[in-house]
């Protein structure tokens, strides 16, 4: 395998403590990325991308897993890149995020501040994902 085709570069630790350290929070940083999959709110791509770049410092063959990782390797490589996300990757996010969202208002009191707060959040992450290029699949 080709390592030039990655964007990060090996970075390891030389202290075996500090590369523990990081490896773990790599890993946890994953786990958390693979549970926001499922749960709206929590972001996937924040947590992937963190996870990447600890086990650049940590573990080669780790983050070399995870990057020709089938499912996730490419969504990760296409983000660092900045090549784009795909038209169904796209949707399929917005309508999770805005769906979670309007949830949360309408279960929350009804605070003025809050319902700003959140919609506010929804346009902002709106707007960083459909300024994205879009990929063909």
């Amino acid at each position: 395998m080709n390592r030039n085709k990655f964007r990060f570069q090996s970075k390891l630790y030389k202290s075996p403590v500090i590369r523990f350290l990081i490896l773990l929070l790599g890993v946890l940083a994953m786990l958390l990325g693979l549970i926001g999959i499922f749960v709206p709110l929590l972001p996937t791509t924040p947590f992937l991308l963190l996870a990447s770049w600890c086990f650049v410092r940590a573990s080669e063959k780790l983050n070399r897993k995870l990057l020709t990782n089938r499912y996730l390797g490419p969504y990760i490589t296409n983000y660092q890149s900045r090549h784009g996300i795909t038209l169904k990757n796209k949707i399929y996010s917005l309508v999770f995020l805005w769906l979670t969202l309007i949830s949360s208002a309408v279960l929350s009191p009804p605070w003025w501040w809050l319902w700003l707060m959140l919609s506010s959040i929804g346009a902002g992450v709106t707007y960083h994902i459909v300024s994205f290029k879009t990929l063909k699949e």
